[in-house]
């Protein structure tokens, strides 16, 4: 049974869902994996939370166990004896700690960025405002107003496939993948009321998902989010 790497909290997910060219992603495919498709459509998420309360191995790095992160990421599947782990692939990860950006992409081969970020959350009598910021010579954000009472996750929903992606694949090489396994609780969502999404796509993310700055979100959810263990990891290779 493989250990804990890390512990922490994920809160207040904001996660704007479009759908995607398939063949967009394929370059960064990581072997042994798929795309993982919902009703046939092929999705790509940018989410932004925060985490809270993090220990890395049991220990609390100072001034690194509570801090923002937005990644844009899609997701996958990989075929194990007949079951598949269905998981994701971060295409950036941008956190405000350069030493969380440092050890993923040194030890892990994951594709984070350090820039200054900034968050909100605000209670209104009838409603929550989330927003998450990062600052790239510009400030990008997401933000949304939610209902205040969340409700469970539906079996077979959008929702669940968006949420329900238990493995982390990265792309090592054309011929090996980093993997690991990630554990939390069935999550519960806020209905969303109104969203707004202030990015410039393709300064952040490069021309290939510039579309995405005049695109519209099939959905967009407020996941209240849980602990989570993110398990130590292996690698997928072969020829």
């Amino acid at each position: 049974m493989k250990k804990t790497f890390l512990k922490a909290e994920w809160r207040k997910l904001l996660m704007a869902n479009y759908q995607i060219d398939p063949q967009v992603l394929m370059p960064y495919l990581p072997h042994g994996t798929e795309l993982d498709l919902w009703n046939n459509t092929c999705y790509v998420s940018l989410i932004g939370f925060l985490f809270l309360k993090t220990r890395v191995k049991g220990i609390a790095v100072p001034f690194h166990s509570d801090f923002e992160e937005v990644n844009l990421r899609f997701y996958v599947k990989h075929l194990e004896n007949g079951v598949y782990k269905r998981g994701v692939v971060f295409l950036k990860e941008i956190v405000p700690k350069p030493a969380i950006t440092f050890v993923a992409n040194t030890l892990y081969g994951e594709k984070y960025e350090t820039r200054p970020m900034r968050h909100s959350w605000q209670t209104q009598p009838d409603s929550q405002t989330v927003e998450y910021a990062w600052k790239q010579k510009e400030w990008h954000s997401l933000s949304a107003s939610a209902d205040l009472r969340s409700y469970p996750i539906t079996v077979g929903s959008e929702e669940e496939f968006i949420t329900e992606h238990f493995w982390g694949y990265t792309r090592i090489n054309a011929n090996t993948t980093s993997m690991y396994e990630v554990a939390h609780p069935r999550w519960e969502v806020y209905p969303v009321q109104d969203y707004a999404i202030n990015v410039d796509f393709r300064a952040v993310y490069g021309p290939e998902f510039a579309f995405l700055g005049q695109a519209v979100p099939r959905s967009v959810f407020l996941a209240e989010g849980s602990e989570i263990l993110v398990m130590d990891g292996g690698k997928l290779q072969g020829l």
